[in-house]
């Protein structure tokens, strides 16, 4: 259970009127704890101090609140120096099991447990609100998938994983959807319509729109990859051979039984495809919540222009106030980049609801036999037609059979590959290597009289005969 891994005064510093203070000073010792260069988790009390130290510093703190649990000596007697107030934090640290102390001969030691190490990590991730990738969370997905059905003896435990970005990534689109709510709820109790507008800018445009729902409206859409992921879960779910090679993995791993570790592989199988097969219904919710806080947020806009008298008109004298300037006195206009109020994609005009495509039937497009049959005679004339310098060569050795020599008029020409193949025999060095190669292995000998070869084709006579 939580409370029997977490100190029960752990929170204590949280509750109390100085909570922003320990809230600092354990984010900046976040930093010391979690360094990635740092080999020895227990860092010098001196160190520690020091941190604590400098945070009040920055922080400014020049006021104490009495808090819960201090004595009335404590409470009497409060902090009047920096040295004082780090004392007076730390010790407060130590006692509700923020910090362990460890003594090594005369040097003290601080550290955190794991469940405290974990938790201040979480703490810190929360603060931080970091930016989630909706690509990288699918290709994780894939990659682990990827690797699992490639060599399950040997790699199968990045199943496991596969299974948990799955959950990670499934959780926090529920979080997006219940941030879309709250701020629509948000919205809804708020009366001042510049209030409003604000809002919707600050958190939904800001936090929301551009950091995780334009990632599902661009081109490089993430769940490109949900189908192939699919199909690989459904193959994997119907090769036994795959199945039982994972499960052997994960009884070696995690020291089960079969049973258990077949039933774990099967268990995170139908996880993933879970997640992977509401992911448009769940799309569907978040959309439908960015549809109606849209217009309501466009609805406000329109009744502010309507509750301001005069409005157009003053607009209007205004526009033609600046036509009668100098262009060279206007000054560039540099607001209007990111919110355009008199654009069509302005937030008058919001994005209009997304509709659904129904399915159809996609047919196969019967092709005419005729066609067929006269691309694949083009496809053999063309094949017959072409040069290569293995067919002249198969051509000249075919007629110098026995023969130690061959004359022009010597040489039949029987078919199309013939004729090609006579043409081509005279120039065989302007066919590229290959062709020099094949000319290298004959020597030929050209006279001044002309014949006429097969009554198809009137040349310089020759002579041909294989090199030595």
């Amino acid at each position: 259970m939580l409370f029997n891994k977490l100190p029960e005064d752990l929170f204590v510093p949280f509750s109390g009127l100085n909570r922003h203070i320990y809230q600092a000073v354990l984010l900046d010792l976040a930093e010391q704890f979690f360094d990635e260069d740092l080999v020895d988790p227990f860092v010098p009390k001196d160190l520690v101090r020091s941190a604590i130290e400098d945070t009040v510093i920055k922080l400014g703190v020049r006021r104490w609140e009495p808090e819960a649990g201090e004595t009335d000596e404590e409470i009497k007697e409060l902090p009047r120096s920096t040295a004082e107030y780090t004392n007076r934090i730390y010790r407060r640290l130590v006692a509700t099991g923020w910090l362990e102390e460890e003594q090594r001969i005369y040097r003290t030691f601080v550290l955190l447990t794991p469940a405290i190490s974990y938790l201040l990590r979480t703490l810190v991730m929360i603060n931080d609100l970091e930016k989630r990738s909706y690509g990288g969370a699918v290709l994780n997905v894939l990659s682990s998938l990827e690797a699992a059905i490639k060599d399950p003896a040997g790699r199968g435990i990045t199943l496991q994983e596969a299974a948990q970005t799955a959950a990670d990534f499934s959780a926090h689109l529920t979080d997006m959807m219940l941030g879309l709510r709250e701020l629509k709820i948000s919205l809804a109790a708020t009366s001042n319509p510049q209030e409003i507008v604000r809002n919707f800018f600050d958190r939904f445009v800001a936090h929301i729109l551009v950091s995780d729902y334009k990632t599902l409206k661009t081109k490089n859409n993430p769940f490109r990859f949900r189908r192939q992921i699919l199909t690989m879960l459904r193959e994997l779910q119907f090769d036994p051979l795959k199945l039982e090679k994972l499960a052997k993995h994960y009884q070696e791993q995690f020291e089960i039984s079969f049973d258990d570790a077949d039933a774990m592989v099967h268990r995170h199988i139908n996880r993933i495809v879970r997640i992977f097969e509401s992911v448009d219904q769940r799309l569907a919710t978040i959309d439908d919540f960015r549809y109606r806080l849209e217009k309501r947020v466009a609805d406000t806009v329109r009744y502010m222009d309507k509750t301001t008298p005069g409005m157009s008109a003053r607009l209007s004298r205004l526009i033609t106030d600046v036509s009668k300037l100098d262009a060279r006195k206007i000054p560039k206009l540099n607001t209007l980049e990111t919110v355009s109020f008199i654009a069509p994609g302005s937030v008058r005009s919001p994005i209009r609801r997304r509709v659904e495509t129904q399915p159809r039937v996609i047919r196969q497009p019967e092709i005419d036999p005729r066609v067929l049959e006269m691309r694949q005679l083009f496809k053999e004339y063309k094949a017959r037609r072409e040069v290569k310098p293995e067919n002249i060569e198969l051509y000249v050795e075919r007629h110098l059979l026995g023969k130690a020599s061959i004359k022009a008029a010597d040489f039949t020409i029987d078919c199309i590959e013939d004729y090609i193949c006579f043409s081509y025999l005279r120039h065989m060095r302007s066919l590229g290597k290959k062709g020099r190669g094949t000319a290298n292995k004959y020597e030929i000998k050209f006279e001044d009289t002309y014949v006429n070869v097969a009554d198809m084709v009137e040349c310089r006579d020759f002579s041909i005969q294989r090199k030595v």
